[in-house]
């Protein structure tokens, strides 16, 4: 009926456990098997385990009909795909944080680290503000530490990283949960059975 990409780790548990509340039975995806392709051949449902930031890629490009995707990254790579509900899981919020010491110079450009630049860039220049953008993949919270950057832009879930590098969140800038998407031709074709599913989850999201 549906091929799903799901994202691999806790959201993927999660979206299992809101499945499994309106009778889709996702036991072969929570086993502790390895598999990255797993077919349910009672529900003739087939779902795809791929890393967070490819969810939307695998929807976008057909191979997986719906998916389970974080707002981050599809604010991020804007992609070609529909949103049709937000899960409410998974929930965290893009910020800017700095320094507990920080001081704003406005005389030159600010100069942020984070793996989110579109996100970045859009929000800056939303309010006006020059800034030099720092690309890392990881451990974001070192940059404003050694000196690297004045701040970062990253996602928080409960700011306690933060807290501990003695860090603090400045500007909060968008609320993140995990999405249901789908591929815009499959959508198509398939329109009455994930409306059907929208209308399921939305009952017990």
């Amino acid at each position: 009926m549906f091929n799903i990409a799901l994202p691999k780790g806790r959201l993927a548990d999660k979206t299992c456990k809101l499945l499994k509340q309106i009778g889709i039975n996702t036991d072969e995806v929570t086993s502790d098997s390895r598999q990255l392709v797993i077919k349910d051949e009672k529900t003739g449902i087939q779902y795809f385990l791929v890393k967070p930031s490819d969810v939307a890629i695998y929807v976008e490009y057909g191979v997986a009909d719906i998916g389970v995707v974080g707002k981050d990254i599809l604010l991020e790579s804007n992609p070609d795909v529909y949103e049709l509900l937000d899960l409410q899981l998974g929930k965290c919020k893009v910020v800017v944080a700095g320094r507990e010491d920080f001081y704003e110079d406005k005389e030159r450009p600010l100069r942020v680290a984070t793996k989110f630049v579109n996100i970045a860039k859009d929000y800056y220049a939303s309010i006006n503000r020059e800034i030099e953008i720092i690309k890392l993949n990881g451990s974001i919270e070192l940059a404003p530490i050694l000196n690297m950057s004045d701040v970062i832009v990253d996602l928080v879930e409960t700011g306690t990283t933060l807290k501990e590098n003695k860090l603090k969140v400045l500007t909060e800038i968008i609320p993140i949960s995990a999405r249901l998407i789908a591929n815009k031709a499959k959508y198509k074709f398939k329109e009455a059975e994930i409306n059907e599913l929208v209308a399921k989850l939305s009952e017990v999201v």
